[in-house]
């Protein structure tokens, strides 16, 4: 078990990809890693899975609970709905930028640079995406790859579920090694 005692933040509210949430979340209490559901809202929160509502998970704590301080990693898993609720709550963009500023490993799947984007940490980093969302991150300052996962300095993102493999490997890997010198806000 790789991952005891380090704790993972998971961020996530209504219309997160179902898949992108608990793939993740299975893999890393596996390697013994202490997994928390972190949201800006108490209770369950629920997933999008095809083209409906599935799976809803109960949250551990909100983000008026917690700090990066807290964590030694963030997840942001897509979906549509989900970044872009949380992209508008300023209290969510806080602890991600803060995770920035302590230069821990941040990873992002499919929607979810959206939230880096308003967020401000992803200017002229490496970076992939699901394709919908190519010309945000690019207009964002980032440089977009086509690649299952693309990482810079900590900073994890994958575009799909379908790279969900090699998405969930590169985390552990990033959570691993611990933090990055060049894993900052404004890179």
């Amino acid at each position: 078990m790789k991952l005891q005692d380090k704790n993972v933040a998971i961020l996530a509210t209504d219309g997160f990809e179902k898949s992108e949430l608990f793939e993740p979340l299975k893999a890393l209490k596996a390697e013994g890693a202490t997994v928390h559901i972190i949201s800006s809202k108490e209770g369950e929160i629920k997933s999008w899975d095809g083209d409906n509502w599935g799976k809803s998970i109960t949250v551990d704590r909100t983000l008026e609970d917690v700090k990066a301080d807290d964590y030694h990693t963030l997840i942001l898993p897509g979906g549509v709905a989900n970044p872009d609720l949380l992209r508008s709550h300023e209290p969510a963009l806080d602890f991600i930028r803060d995770f920035f500023k302590q230069s821990k490993p941040v990873a992002a799947i499919c929607h979810a640079p959206w939230l880096l984007i308003s967020a401000g940490v992803i200017a002229n980093r490496d970076v992939t995406s699901y394709h919908s969302i190519k010309d945000d991150v690019i207009n964002a300052g980032a440089n977009w790859f086509d690649k299952p996962v693309v990482v810079d300095n900590g900073l994890t993102t994958s575009r799909k579920p379908e790279d969900l493999p090699q998405f969930i490997d590169k985390v552990i890997e990033e959570l691993c090694e611990g933090k990055h010198d060049a894993q900052v806000v404004n890179a």
